[in-house]
């Protein structure tokens, strides 16, 4: 089972790079056309935050229980794919970040910092099950409760910008039906 975990972190490791390199390199040509896709992409990211959120806060309960450090291990490598399938969405998002709008690049900003602390917090509970395969250790623990958090956070991140994006698409509309200029708004004139 060990050996099992250390090749899945090796991979995990790799996938840790892509996300950390992601912060580092400017400047990628777009691969999508409009900032419909960027919110298109946002669910993406907002449906794989969710379920690393669930995950998460659920190993989180595990130091409350005796379960076997195997069952631990099995939870991390769910958790491990979430994070994979957020850092592949997330470098969709970085390819499409020059068509998006100032609000989406903001939201691909701050999205990125709490997906890396998630993929590092994660290879530490790998590293931390295969190096003493036990789960009743301080340092095991904070690493699973910083993940419940900073999971929570972001999948919370999301689902906010989603809900910013869709108000001000609605507040344009009613201002088209109202007469208004996207850029004129309404006044207390």
């Amino acid at each position: 089972m060990t050996y099992r975990i250390r090749m899945k972190a090796c991979h995990f490791t790799a996938a840790l790079a892509l996300v950390g390199a992601l912060a580092l390199v400017p400047g990628w040509t777009p691969a999508y056309g409009d900032s419909a896709q960027m919110t298109k992409l946002l669910r993406e990211a907002s449906m794989s935050a969710t379920q690393l959120k669930n995950d998460s806060v659920e190993m989180e309960t595990y130091v409350r229980s005796q379960l076997q450090w195997q069952t631990h291990a099995r939870q991390v490598n769910r958790i491990k794919e979430h994070v994979n399938n957020s850092g592949k969405i997330l470098a969709n998002l970085h390819e499409a970040r020059d068509t998006a709008e100032p609000w989406q690049q903001e939201a691909i900003d701050r999205i990125t910092p709490l997906l890396q602390e998630l993929a590092s917090n994660t290879t530490s509970i790998i590293d931390h099950l295969n190096d003493k395969q036990q789960t009743w250790h301080p340092e095991y623990e904070s690493y699973l409760k910083s993940n419940a958090q900073v999971a929570t956070d972001l999948s919370n991140l999301i689902r906010d910008y989603l809900d910013y994006g869709e108000a001000k698409s609605k507040s344009e509309s009613l201002g088209k039906t109202l007469g208004f200029s996207p850029s004129q708004g309404a006044s207390a004139e």
